[in-house]
């Protein structure tokens, strides 16, 4: 073998073995301190990114990566020890949990905000208000015309995220299983799976038979917000910052971040920041809900 070929053989090893590196260890404390992969819910991805752009102007050092494709990818990523951080819109679950336990790390849970899940229709729509009781029917197949519920004689078009997402998840168990942990219910075989926040509003914008739901983030003026009753006979309830902190609206839940264990301290200083107020502005500024920055 002639040297030069020699010479590039190591250098295409070296060049693989690089490739096939993470950005932090198996046990969650390596990482390069300069660059963070952070990947999940599509719910948080525009607050990621403009978490991620702010802390880069005070912080040039740092490259932080944002993407997004759902809570189970960015959870996926995580067990694959390709993210250091992982969205999502959901509670990490037992069965997850289980899965990193075996890969020889225990995910470590951060608050980092708080969201209502709006349920929308179209501007067209007379209905203003219903029940989780009544929500859950429809999205169960046993409403399927808005005249049912006081509305015209119209055919329902239910409208749901992926099942890759978060918000899929939380909204069938909060609201089509109404919180029952025995209730095995799932969406009715009609519903339309969309594979973004934005695709929903996009549709239940044009399609006057139409109902969503999407994080109150990414509600826009182009469709109706319904209020929610929590029970029949109960005021109904809109979502928004102050009913979500007073625990008034029916559909509000916690957004997290995860990472592999202990984080390094260049995400531990990322995370912190992003409990400081200034991060936890952009969270309102976006339609989020803050949380107590002194959790």
């Amino acid at each position: 073998m002639s040297k030069r070929i020699f010479l590039i053989l190591v250098c295409l090893g070296l060049l693989l073995a690089g490739c096939g590196s993470s950005s932090n260890s198996s046990d969650g404390s390596g990482g390069s301190g300069t660059n963070i992969q952070n990947k999940g819910s599509d719910t948080m991805v525009n607050l990621a990114l403009a978490w991620a752009e702010a802390y880069q102007k005070l912080h040039p050092e740092i490259l932080i990566s944002v993407t997004g494709g759902g809570t189970g990818t960015g959870i996926s990523a995580l067990m694959n020890n390709t993210v250091d951080l992982a969205n999502a819109s959901r509670i990490i679950s037992e069965e997850e949990i289980g899965q990193a336990q075996s890969l020889g790390f225990e995910p470590k849970q951060y608050i980092v905000a708080q969201d209502a899940i709006a349920v929308i229709v179209n501007r067209e729509n007379p209905v203003d208000a219903l029940t989780m009781e009544q929500i859950s029917a429809i999205y169960r197949g046993e409403y399927t015309n808005w005249s049912e519920l006081g509305g015209e004689d119209r055919p329902i078009v239910c409208l749901s995220r992926e099942t890759n997402s978060g918000t899929h998840v939380y909204f069938l168990e909060t609201v089509v299983r109404l919180g029952n942990k025995e209730d095995k219910s799932i969406f009715s075989p009609k519903t339309l799976l969309l594979p973004s926040s934005e695709g929903i509003i996009a549709e239940v914008r044009d399609n006057p038979n139409a109902i969503g739901y999407d994080g109150l983030g990414y509600v826009t003026d182009e469709v109706k917000t319904l209020a929610i009753a929590p029970a029949p006979g109960e005021e109904p309830i809109l979502p928004s910052i102050e009913t979500v902190n007073n625990a008034a609206y029916p559909i509000s839940r916690e957004l997290f971040m995860y990472t592999r264990g202990e984080p390094n301290d260049t995400i531990k200083a990322y995370l912190e920041w992003i409990l400081s107020p200034e991060a936890q502005e952009i969270v309102r500024s976006l339609g989020f809900v803050p949380v107590k920055v002194n959790q």
